[in-house]
């Protein structure tokens, strides 16, 4: 008889995405809210996605049923 399979995380699957060579990819944090104490350069750079870090990486793909 197989085993059960693990469900994937669902509020990890609709934050991070994968790449095509396998790395997550995630949007920044601090662009929410009191926005107006922050310089344009910094919230410009808050726009971008940027890629999971190698520590992070392995729990968010294992979440993500990956």
């Amino acid at each position: 008889m197989a085993k059960n399979k693990m469900k994937s995380h669902r509020g990890a699957c609709k934050r991070f995405k994968l790449t095509g060579s396998g790395k997550v990819k995630r949007n920044k944090a601090y662009k929410r809210h009191i926005l107006t104490k922050k310089s344009a350069k910094r919230k410009r750079g808050l726009r971008k996605a940027t890629i999971m870090t190698g520590a992070d990486m392995k729990r968010i793909k294992n979440a993500m049923g990956k």
